[in-house]
């Protein structure tokens, strides 16, 4: 593939800042810390059945696949399992939880710095607690757009969220930019023809920065970087 002078290929150029039109946001691991209230939610559910806490490689499936992607991957071969997981995890109150949230680093000045840029957007794999969150950390008023698996046909890594939060904006993928921390959600934009921008080096990301507070940097040319192609943008 071929790349730029300053080595970013063309797969991962931005929008300019004047073509921007839509920020859309993952959730987990972008917009908050939520590994343990995550953890700790999947843990009281399978209690309940009378079943062991997550194994490791389920404690890292569960921040990143949707719950019923989760519940497939916990009991593979026993659909009924499947179910009765899904109908306890339904019955489960997740409000004790999210205390174990935590905002990133300057999460509400750096929405509001892109929000006074062009509309943003939430689209994650969470599904009944999408309102939850955003209500309980006074985010509606940054995310008009809310999509969460409830809302599509198939989570991430399809594009189907993206496409609703494009649709909903009436926006071109040409003009939006997700951004997300694993490889679903790099696989998710890419399905959606949007650029992609990860946050940390798990991302799967080409460009990638250590938090949302470089974000305005990145696009808008901010501070002490240029929009395009910024010297805090960190590359796979």
């Amino acid at each position: 593939m071929t790349t730029r002078n300053d080595g970013t290929s063309p797969a991962a150029r931005l929008p300019t800042a004047s073509e921007l039109r839509l920020v859309i946001f993952d959730c987990d691991g972008v917009l908050f810390e939520s590994w343990k209230a995550n953890v700790a939610f999947y843990d009281a559910v399978l209690a309940t059945l009378g079943l062991p806490p997550l194994d490791e490689e389920g404690r890292r499936l569960c921040h990143t696949l949707s719950s019923p992607q989760l519940y497939a991957h916990l009991f593979r071969d026993d659909p009924q399992m499947q179910q009765r997981m899904a109908e306890t995890a339904r019955r489960t109150d997740y409000g004790p939880f999210y205390a174990l949230m935590e905002p990133a680093d300057e999460l509400e000045p750096t929405l509001r710095r892109l929000r006074a840029h062009c509309p943003l957007a939430l689209a994650t794999n969470r599904g009944t607690t999408v309102r939850g969150v955003v209500e309980r950390f006074g985010l509606a008023e940054f995310f008009p757009i809310c999509m969460g698996i409830l809302d599509v046909p198939r989570p991430k890594p399809a594009p189907d969220l993206l496409l609703g939060c494009l649709d909903r904006a009436g926006v071109r993928p040409s003009e939006a930019v997700y951004v997300g921390d694993t490889e679903l959600d790099r696989a998710a934009a890419a399905a959606a023809a949007v650029r992609y921008v990860g946050v940390g080096d798990r991302s799967g990301a080409e460009l990638r920065v250590s938090g949302i507070r470089e974000l305005p940097s990145l696009l808008l040319g901010d501070g002490d970087g240029a929009a395009f192609d910024g010297a805090r943008v960190r590359r796979g």
